[in-house]
């Protein structure tokens, strides 16, 4: 077993990964960059090491940088986590280079799954069903007007070292192609320094469902069950759960048997997630292999039983799969909700500054796994991800019951965050019901926020509503002062400060 692991990465993932670490003891190094140096990774590592200025393209995507560290920490594996560099072919190539083993696919494996266009390719070699559209990379504006009319609107056009919605856009006719191409290429070359488009079908209202998959390097390779992932805003995943309830036992087999043979066809080793569009009529089309660790994998580890991570490490260095697939078996239902520094009443804008104090939920069928703490200030720097809150239960209703209490009890103040938009989602009756597709959230999505959020009403600048509150505080405390009235829980010596200070404030 490794002795010093290294994690690429930052917040609760690195968090995530040093617990792992610290079970299997095995000594966990952290870099950082200048805006983390307070970070709680930092804080938890055995060693840490500055990496370089805020901008992620300065610190965490510099390749040579990270080598550099693990080499001279003295490190003998490293785990890329997820972002970054967790899906570039180049870290586990370096990695090689260096004689350091890498936790998770080799490179070949993941320029076969990695690149949308390649993956589409594997696929339909290995007789896997796919989204209709090409297989390659569109080399400009003009042969993807042609291919589109081919296919017909609406289609799908998507970065091909794509991920997390980025670089993706729906175009619903010619007229909006050429905007739409160029707004994809451009997102998709600042997030993964790669412009290249191609283009599928657009699905009507499909759910999203993908595949955890699992293989070690003996060969061997199992599925480990669905994870539901329709509830999205602008194509970003938001609510996660297992099983997914629209899933039957012959269509999750059907699915984890392609998923499989995706996995052998690239030789395909460690944690892997295979991505599928499912029709209402339960016909599955294959969307692509995410070649790393996913956020949402706490929700497989609840109902499987498996440390997803502790087996990431275990495959890295050598050993086999520890269960075959007649021998897995989900147990109860888990759910997880992402929870940003957002502020979902002012447009999603992202909200760093100041945690003035943070109080996590706890009890029954309740984790979290957090990358923050009370007085840290997040940056404004990277993802807006703070926790994840999963909830398990024995069932659905459980679960759901659990996650809503969870999500009550949870207090976080000095920032913005999306805890009361996930209240109002889970208390919604599709949403219970399990009435969801991917569009689902965007056009229901108004419906879940104040009017003030949408400009009806109330001025929708939150500084207003914050003024507002203020000066209605203020006028209590005066009118009580002038009045001499005292709160009975409020002591003479603090009444008598309180006028004291208010005779000596200025008129505003």
């Amino acid at each position: 077993m490794f002795k010093k692991l290294l994690i690429a990465n930052r917040g609760e993932i690195a968090v995530r990964i040093l617990r792992a670490c610290r079970e299997m003891r095995i000594a966990g190094v952290v870099v950082y960059s200048d805006a983390d140096r307070a970070s709680l990774h930092v804080r938890m590592a055995d060693e840490a090491y500055p990496i370089g200025p805020a901008p992620a393209r300065e610190s965490y995507l510099r390749i040579d940088k990270v080598m550099e560290i693990a080499r001279r920490a003295g490190c003998d594996a490293l785990h890329p986590g997820y972002g970054f560099l967790a899906e570039n072919p180049e870290l586990p190539r370096a990695c090689v280079g260096a004689g350091i083993a890498f936790v998770g696919p080799s490179a070949e494996a993941m320029e076969q799954l990695g690149s949308k266009t390649a993956a589409r390719q594997l696929a339909y070699r290995a007789g896997v069903p796919t989204v209709p559209g090409v297989r390659e990379a569109i080399p400009e504006l003009e042969a993807s007007r042609r291919i589109a009319g081919d296919i017909g609107y609406p289609v799908l056009l998507k970065a091909v070292a794509g991920g997390g919605g980025k670089g993706m856009r729906a175009v619903a006719s010619a007229n909006e192609l050429p905007a739409a191409w160029r707004d994809a290429g451009s997102e998709a070359l600042n997030a993964f320094g790669d412009a290249r488009l191609y283009i599928e079908k657009y699905l009507d209202r499909p759910r999203h469902i993908e595949m955890q998959i699992f293989g070690d390097a003996h060969g061997n390779v199992v599925y480990l069950g669905e994870r539901e992932c329709s509830v999205q805003r602008r194509h970003q995943k938001v609510i996660e759960e297992t099983p997914s309830p629209f899933m039957t036992a012959e269509l999750r087999r059907e699915m984890g048997e392609a998923a499989v043979r995706l996995a052998r066809e690239a030789g395909y080793s460690n944690a892997g997630t295979a991505e599928f569009l499912v029709d209402a009529e339960r016909n599955f089309y294959f969307l692509e292999v995410n070649t790393r660790l996913q956020v949402e994998h706490p929700v497989t580890e609840a109902v499987t039983g498996l440390d997803l991570v502790k087996l990431q490490i275990r495959v890295a260095a050598g050993e086999r799969l520890p269960v075959a697939q007649q021998e897995i078996a989900l147990h109860g239902h888990a759910m997880e909700c992402r929870i940003y520094a957002e502020d979902p009443e002012n447009q999603f804008f992202p909200s760093p500054g100041q945690i003035i104090s943070w109080r996590a939920p706890q009890g029954p069928g309740i984790r979290l796994d957090e990358g923050v703490y009370s007085g840290w200030t997040v940056p404004g720097d990277y993802d807006p991800l703070l926790a994840k809150l999963i909830a398990w239960g024995a069932n659905r209703a459980e679960t759901l019951a659990r996650l809503r209490r969870a999500l009550e009890e949870f207090e976080i103040a000095g920032i913005r965050t999306n805890t009361a938009l996930f209240q109002r989602i889970l208390a919604e009756h599709d949403f219970q019901n399990g009435e969801i597709h991917t569009r689902w959230l965007d056009e229901r999505l108004a419906s879940f926020l104040p009017a003030r959020a949408q400009g009806v009403g109330a001025a929708s600048d939150p500084l207003t509503t914050e003024a507002a509150a203020i000066a209605a505080s203020l006028w209590h405390v005066c009118k009580a002062t002038s009045s001499g009235e005292q709160s009975p829980a409020t002591s003479r010596w603090r009444h008598d400060g309180r006028r004291e200070q208010l005779s000596r404030t200025p008129d505003r």
